[in-house]
C-alpha cells in the first residue's frame, strides 16, 4: 500500500530525480483489506479494464458477445434482465495496458455493441459492480443455479458455449477471486414443460452445481 501511494504521488505531481522511501510494516492490513488492495491494484496497474456493454436482449446474444471476447481472461461478468430490447452487461477483462483496453472497446463497438469504458469511473469500481441485479418483472420461469468449475483463462467463455441456447439467460454473475474454482451464478428462464430437459442439462454439464431457486435471499433481493 505504501508503494502504491508513492507511485500515485509520482503520477500526480510529475516529480523526477527524487528518492522516495515507502515504509511497509503491515500493521494496517488484514485479509479484508488485502482483498480490496488486490482488486484495485489490477485497475491501478492497468491490468484490468472494466466496461458496460449493451447487447441485444435475445437468446444467443451472450454467446455472440463471448465470441468477441474470445479467450481473454474475464475477471468479472454481471448481468440482470431488465429490458425487452437491450441487455446491459458489466464486464471486467484482464489486459496488458490502456492500449489493449482501448482496442477491446473498439472491437466491441465494431461488432455493434455500444460500449462505455468504466475503468476510471470510481462510482462503478467502488459501488456499481456490487449492485448489478435486483428484482425483474421480466424474469419469469427463472431457475437460479450456482455452478463451480475449474478456474483457468477462457473457462468462462467455454462454460457459456456449452449452455443450450433454448433458455434465455436472465441473470449472470461471475467474479474471479483467484481461487482454484470459478463460482458462477446463473438465472435461466426455463418453461415449465422443459423441467426434465433442464435436469438432464445440469446432469450432463460436468460441473458441480446447486439449485438455488428456493433460496430465501434470492426470493427477497433478486
Amino acid at each position: 500500500m505504501a508503494i502504491a501511494g508513492a507511485k500515485q504521488y509520482v503520477a500526480s505531481t510529475g516529480i523526477t530525480g527524487e528518492t522516495l522511501v515507502a515504509v511497509s510494516c503491515g500493521a494496517n492490513m488484514n485479509f479484508d483489506r488485502l482483498r480490496f488492495v488486490s482488486e484495485r491494484a489490477e485497475i491501478g496497474e492497468r491490468r484490468e479494464a472494466v466496461f458496460a456493454v449493451t447487447i441485444p436482449e435475445r437468446p444467443g446474444s451472450f454467446r455472440r458477445f463471448c465470441s468477441v471476447l474470445g479467450h481473454r481472461d474475464v475477471t468479472e461478468f454481471n448481468y440482470r434482465i431488465s429490458d425487452a430490447v437491450e441487455a446491459h452487461v458489466f464486464v471486467g477483462v484482464s489486459v496488458d495496458g490502456r492500449t489493449e483496453a482501448d482496442e477491446l472497446a473498439a472491437t466491441f463497438r465494431a461488432e455493434g455493441f455500444a460500449t462505455l469504458d468504466l475503468t476510471d469511473d470510481e462510482l462503478a469500481k467502488v459501488h456499481l459492480r456490487h449492485l448489478v441485479g435486483g428484482k425483474s418483472e421480466r424474469a419469469s420461469n427463472e431457475m437460479l443455479v450456482r455452478f463451480e468449475f475449474p478456474e483457468r483463462p477462457g473457462a468462462l467463455v467455454r462454460f457459456l458455449e456449452t449452455m443450450q441456447p433454448d433458455w434465455n439467460i436472465s441473470l449472470f454473475h461471475y467474479r474471479n477471486h483467484g481461487s482454484d474454482h470459478g463460482r458462477v451464478l446463473v438465472g435461466m428462464q426455463v418453461p415449465t414443460g422443459d423441467a426434465a430437459a433442464f435436469d438432464g442439462f445440469l446432469a450432463t454439464l460436468g460441473y458441480r452445481y446447486w439449485d438455488e431457486s428456493d433460496n430465501p435471499a434470492y426470493r427477497l433481493f433478486l
